[in-house]
């Protein structure tokens, strides 16, 4: 690894401890598959005594934890919950909040808006429609990953080693008769999210419920943010939900810039 491509926290020297953590902690974060200690050092250039000290503060912490060879790390639970908690309290939420309310308005169904938290999809927030049926869910609800629109969304745009780990620890449960459960198929589903840009779950979680959905991009690399429409399938049709794709992209657009914002320009 040249020096230009070099973690930020090796010339961090002068820091406190404490910040040298997080740093370290950053870069864990953006990880999507299991690292060990020799990767870290390489990518960082910190002496592997000082890093391996530092992993196991983290991993004390329950912050991060030990693959099943003892020798690779991922994310702890710990991390996990506190990034879910971020994202349904974060300081954006009012301006999340009233992009989902605009795009409810105008669509006339309940919106939502996902994240990927493990091997799960979390509403971030949720706006219900004002019509007498419909489906109540809230934010905190979690959906699973492979028979949800956004979930579907978040497994197309992975790598397929990160896709494949990810499904191999999932249980695919057959919640109805149309839930994909064999894997090759949900492969080719996959796929074909991926190429239309959009993905749909027609009554494959729910009895009567269709949802469509679409991601929110991202300037810093893969999306974790996806926008969708849910209604019964007595009021929306999957062919019908392709008209919403327009509005779903207009929001998912106010999201970004959202986002962006509130990244800031020194990031």
């Amino acid at each position: 690894m040249t020096n230009s491509k070099k973690s930020d926290l090796a010339v961090l020297d002068g820091d406190t401890p404490t910040l040298r953590l997080f740093s370290l902690l950053e870069i864990i974060a953006k990880k999507d598959e299991f690292f060990s200690l020799q990767d870290l050092t390489e990518e960082t250039n910190i002496p592997k005594p000082s890093l391996h000290r530092m992993l196991q503060q983290l991993e004390s912490a329950g912050i991060i934890q030990r693959d099943g060879d003892e020798r690779h790390y991922g994310s702890g639970a710990r991390l996990r919950h506190l990034a879910e908690d971020v994202l349904l309290n974060s300081t954006t939420h009012s301006a999340r909040h009233q992009v989902l309310s605009q795009l409810r308005d105008e669509v006339g169904e309940s919106c939502n808006l996902t994240s990927l938290s493990g091997g799960e999809v979390i509403y971030v927030d949720r706006v219900e429609t004002e019509a007498p049926l419909r489906f109540h869910l809230h934010p905190g609800s979690k959906v699973p990953v492979h028979c949800s629109a956004t979930g579907k969304l978040f497994l197309a745009n992975m790598a397929p080693s990160q896709r494949r780990r990810l499904l191999s620890n999932a249980e695919l449960t057959a919640f109805t008769e149309k839930t994909i459960i064999d894997m090759s198929s949900l492969e080719k589903e996959l796929e074909n999210v991926k190429a239309c840009g959009y993905g749909i779950d027609n009554e494959e979680f729910l009895p009567g419920l269709l949802c469509v959905a679409v991601l929110v991009p991202s300037k810093r690399g893969r999306s974790n943010l996806a926008v969708a429409i849910q209604a019964p399938i007595m009021r929306l049709k999957a062919e019908q939900a392709l008209h919403f794709l327009p509005a779903l992209q207009r929001a998912s657009l106010a999201f970004a810039k959202i986002e962006d914002e509130s990244w800031g320009d020194d990031h």
